[in-house]
């Protein structure tokens, strides 16, 4: 199966990767940029990505310029359902690109995250995947989550302490 994985950072991919080449699934990573915020926290994620994308020989498509100002428009007034727009935007984009490049299917390393909402993301996929006629490929990679926080630390990866959105660097630093 030819598949697309959408990869939010180079830490969260570690194990869904390892998986789904397991799984003897053709993976090919996608990094979507305009949720994560401010810019050069997205710059180090997309950096430390690419490094180890090069270095375990994963071929990505890196998403193009950066529309923060979208992403914040289409969730305010709306910030505590945030992550279901957020959810579907990025899978959705990353169906769109699974379908024109002639993929089977896709998925996401938000499947990772003890932290994601998996009962949204796996509705949005599968949602998404029939709307397209594509396959969403839901796998609960939560088992590896130490393996890879793990890895990760071995392999000196920066490590990001929130999900991207400039919401969620709130909600983690800011403790009234």
């Amino acid at each position: 199966m030819k598949i697309l994985l959408h990869t939010c950072c180079g830490p969260c991919s570690i194990y869904p990767v390892q998986v789904l080449r397991q799984m003897d699934m053709d993976v090919m990573g996608f990094f979507y940029r305009h949720n994560i915020h401010p810019y050069t926290e997205c710059i180090k994620r997309e950096d430390t990505l690419k490094q180890y994308a090069d270095t375990i020989g994963l071929k990505m498509i890196y998403q193009q310029d950066y529309e923060m100002e979208k992403f914040i428009q289409s969730v305010v007034f709306r910030e505590k359902d945030r992550c279901r727009y957020c959810y579907h935007d990025r899978l959705n984009t990353t169906a769109l690109v699974a379908k024109k490049g002639k993929f089977d299917g896709f998925s996401t390393t938000l499947l990772y995250s003890r932290f994601q909402k998996h009962d949204l993301i796996h509705e949005t996929g599968k949602a998404l995947a029939k709307q397209y006629g594509l396959k969403f490929l839901y796998q609960d990679f939560r088992e590896g989550w130490k393996q890879g926080i793990e890895e990760s630390k071995s392999l000196g990866m920066y490590r990001q302490q929130y999900c991207g959105c400039i919401y969620s660097e709130k909600d983690r630093f800011y403790k009234p």
